[in-house]
């Protein structure tokens, strides 16, 4: 079971909104997940929740909402919607980056994004354009490599060390890890650094739950 002081088991859904307009009240302590299409994003707040939290949809357009839960006490997880979609109108496209401008630059309570990207093809245009976007709004990132099982530990650890040397240039606040719902690599380390976030414990997991990922 995994260790956390935040009871991630016990998300709950809020709403579905188009803007930052229809979001609960800006309080408390609010951390998003934003990825690529197909990155693994449902699969980890699922993992992360022990529920079937975020439902993955085959019709992009309906996937343009940011999605809301809470954890209790004031505390949110924000589902933002996947990016990359090569059949979205290019108006949707403008549309949501407007919102994601909004509500990365604008919402006071969110204090940090976790970035999914498939270990396999990470650090991609888009990829850099949300990254550079949080740095700017100085929140703190949270990189996340999904799918980590389809590689051998030893290129798995090589491609976390190598992202972590390029976003270094960017920025001393982003964290790196692997991660893979199916085999729960890097899902301490996902639960640990959200509590810090949330609670600001550094303390929040058992080190004997800590996986053989590279510092």
């Amino acid at each position: 079971m995994l260790k956390s002081r935040v009871q991630y088991s016990k998300a709950s859904f809020i709403t579905s909104a188009p803007d930052i307009t229809k979001l609960p009240a800006d309080s408390g302590v609010e951390v998003a997940f934003a990825g690529r299409s197909n990155a693994g994003k449902s699969s980890a707040l699922n993992t992360l929740t022990d529920q079937k939290l975020a439902r993955t949809s085959k019709t992009p357009g309906r996937t343009q909402l940011i999605n809301t839960f809470s954890l209790g006490e004031d505390m949110r997880i924000i589902d933002l919607p996947g990016y990359g979609f090569a059949k979205v109108p290019l108006e949707m496209k403008k549309k949501w980056q407007k919102s994601l401008g909004e509500y990365l630059q604008k919402r006071e309570s969110l204090k940090g994004i976790v970035v999914l990207m498939d270990i396999r093809h990470p650090l991609k245009e888009l990829d850099m354009d949300l990254i550079n976007w949080a740095v700017e709004s100085d929140l703190e990132i949270l990189a996340l490599l999904t799918k980590a099982d389809k590689l051998k530990q030893g290129k798995r650890k090589s491609e976390v060390l190598k992202v972590r040397r390029e976003l270094k240039e960017l920025s001393d606040k982003i964290t790196v890890h692997a991660f893979s719902s199916l085999k729960g690599i890097g899902l301490p380390e996902l639960a640990k650094t959200l509590d810090v976030w949330y609670l600001g414990e550094i303390d929040a997991i058992a080190p004997e739950q800590e996986s053989d990922e590279p510092e």
